[in-house]
């Protein structure tokens, strides 16, 4: 801890920095164009353990809890609602499987600011971060993560 703040200054500071950092990332990750979003990337694609996205299924029963999670990208102008598909079209596919890299690459650097956290936070509080910071991100991931995996199996079966 670089800062010595009080405990109240310090939550207060920690639920700013998250609300800063996530919808900041979110907002600014909008604004790229989702063409530079390449999902058949090596760390986009799906790997061949996540299984077309069984793999999810069966560890973390993704599908009793995945509707439940929010999707921010309608508060942007120019989000792209993952909730649910629209469409069939390989057009649509395509720009659903960018959307679901775009929002994974935006927690996954929601992620990689945790060291922030270390310069007004106790160690024990760096650690309250961290669990918080896995269980808001963490569930997203997944979810975007099975997604892919499940709608590029039907984009490449329909093409």
């Amino acid at each position: 801890m670089l800062i010595e703040l009080s405990i109240a200054w310090v939550t207060a500071l920690n639920v700013s920095a998250w609300l800063v950092i996530q919808f900041g990332l979110a907002w600014g990750f909008t604004r790229i164009a989702a063409e530079r979003f390449h999902y058949r990337g090596w760390l986009a694609r799906p790997k061949s353990w996540e299984r077309g996205g069984r793999f999810y299924e069966r560890v973390f029963a993704i599908k009793r809890w995945k509707d439940k999670l929010p999707d921010a990208a309608r508060m942007f102008r120019g989000g792209f609602a993952k909730a649910n598909l629209k469409s069939a079209t390989s057009e649509y596919l395509e720009r659903f499987l960018r959307e679901t890299w775009r929002g994974e690459v935006v927690h996954w650097l929601a992620l990689l600011t945790l060291p922030l956290f270390a310069i007004w936070n106790p160690w024990w509080g760096v650690l309250v971060n961290a669990a918080v910071a896995l269980a808001v991100n963490f569930p997203c991931i997944l979810a975007l993560r099975y997604n892919r995996a499940r709608f590029l199996r039907v984009l490449t079966q329909s093409t």
